[in-house]
């Protein structure tokens, strides 16, 4: 084998090729560093001295199915300029290692379309050590996302497990990408997050939020010049609980034979009128149960228009219509009406902000989809920092969604 072969196929630079062998279906070559080559891995100095030496085997690149190693005796020079004893440097592989940098890389590309455990048996390696190559690339590329370009940013919180283990989830909204994973939730879960974009001296126009108190008041606390943007997909959420509870309530309260019409309404009510299905008989369901029940109707009807209240033209029609829309619920005699009208009152501002900045937490649901994706792939994780990493590299890494 010549020296441009171990350079082109394996990657290995500087070294002389002696014997190939076979020892136990593995692929061994055996190489050796050129003694004039030998420098101090200190201060590169060519005046040392031989102080023996280890044996080592490092794989690499496979041929076929089989598993190649290279073997080499790593020289232990003594440096005349500055005295140390030390091993020389390796080159083509980290002396903490078992495998070479190309074995490394050919691993990582492979767990772009395979799993861990595909790509650890393929290459007839650990879990552990494919687990460990994709660690160090992604803690190496993604541990320290870059904050000093944010300007729009959601926010949310994700389930993670049984127990109410839960993970906040920050999402750059022009990039897609997650520039902070918290442990936990609500405002303590941000403190990290708070302290690192100070320190970034970045400048945020806008965040999509929830109207959850802990998230208005982090924000308000931390970026005191942003705009607080209430998520529209979380607000309509809320309603269609509120109608779901009032239709529960509802349906306990009717007579006998009013219970059987109201009986298996509730996804009836919270489908999109476009999205019911004729063959079922769901249009004709719907209205049967509506006519049976009024305060039903009225908040129904409600739920449709205030779909619209992000559809308008501008933000002062958008203001006109919420307006419009608080009176009915308020007139209607329906204390969750009633409630739920006080509740956009309060939030208005935030409400009607989404005409300045028209952003939503709908990218980050996306994203929040995705992370629940990998987490089933994989079965769950143990190691909590790995599956951050993991998070963070979703916006463009295809071997991240698998676990």
């Amino acid at each position: 084998m010549s020296t441009s072969i171990l350079y082109h196929g394996f990657g290995i630079r500087g070294y002389r090729y002696k014997r190939s062998f076979f020892q136990e279906g593995k692929v061994v070559f055996s190489i050796e560093k050129d003694p004039s080559s030998l420098r101090c891995p200190c201060c590169n100095d060519w005046h040392v001295i031989k102080h023996g030496g280890i044996f080592r085997w490092f794989q690499t690149l496979p041929i076929g199915k089989k598993q190649v190693y290279v073997a080499l005796h790593i020289p232990r020079v003594e440096c005349r300029l500055c005295g140390i004893v030390r091993q020389i440097e390796i080159g083509f592989a980290d002396p903490r290692r078992t495998y070479t940098k190309s074995f490394e890389r050919y691993a990582l590309e492979l767990s772009r379309h395979m799993t861990i455990k595909d790509v650890a048996n393929h290459l007839g390696v650990s879990w552990d050590i494919v687990k460990d190559i994709q660690k160090r690339y992604l803690s190496k590329h993604y541990a320290h996302p870059r904050l000093k370009d944010l300007n729009l940013i959601a926010i949310d919180e994700i389930s993670i497990g049984r127990g109410h283990r839960y993970l906040t989830v920050v999402l750059d909204l022009l990039t897609g990408a997650v520039v902070f994973v918290g442990d936990g939730k609500g405002a303590d879960a941000l403190l990290p997050f708070w302290k690192k974009l100070k320190s970034s001296r970045a400048k945020i126009d806008a965040v999509a939020i929830d109207m959850s108190p802990s998230y208005i008041s982090a924000v308000s606390t931390n970026l005191p010049t942003a705009t607080i943007v209430f998520d529209h997909f979380h607000i309509v959420k809320m309603f269609n609980d509120k109608l779901s509870e009032l239709r529960r309530d509802l349906q306990r309260e009717a007579e006998e034979s009013h219970k059987e019409v109201l009986k298996g309404t509730r996804w009836l009510l919270l489908k999109n009128p476009g999205n019911l299905r004729q063959e079922h008989n769901e249009q004709q369901r719907l209205e049967a149960a509506l006519q049976l029940n009024k305060p039903l109707a009225t908040a129904y009807y409600l739920k449709e228009d205030l779909r619209q209240l992000w559809s308008q033209k501008n933000k002062d029609s958008a203001a006109t219509f919420l307006d419009d829309w608080i009176t009915q619920a308020r007139s209607s005699d329906i204390k969750m009406l009633d409630k739920f009208a006080d509740t956009l009152d309060r939030h208005r501002h935030g409400i009607l902000a989404y005409y300045d900045y028209p952003i939503s937490t709908g990218p980050l649901e996306g994203t929040n989809n995705k992370i629940k994706t990998l987490q089933r792939k994989a079965y769950g994780f143990r190691d909590i920092e790995f599956f951050k990493l993991k998070i963070y590299a979703l916006h463009e890494t295809k071997y991240a969604l698998v676990g």
